[in-house]
């Protein structure tokens, strides 16, 4: 089975989580991130916007009445 990121998308994840460690990861609002979530988010992004492979983001399906 193909890898679904690439080794530089999980370097980017990587390296984002070591800044939220150090408390110096920043959203796009300026305000510290704390959340784990939030910062894979971050990194899988910056991962995305530098070509990296990452798989699209998941989109909401809508409710079938």
């Amino acid at each position: 089975m193909a890898r679904k990121y690439s080794k530089a998308a999980s370097r980017k994840v990587e390296k984002v989580m070591h800044e939220r460690k150090e408390g110096t990861l920043k959203s796009g609002s300026g305000k510290k991130v704390k959340s784990r979530k939030q910062a894979i988010a971050i990194g899988l992004s910056e991962a995305r916007k530098e070509g990296k492979k990452v798989p699209k983001k998941a989109r909401k399906k809508a409710k079938k009445r």
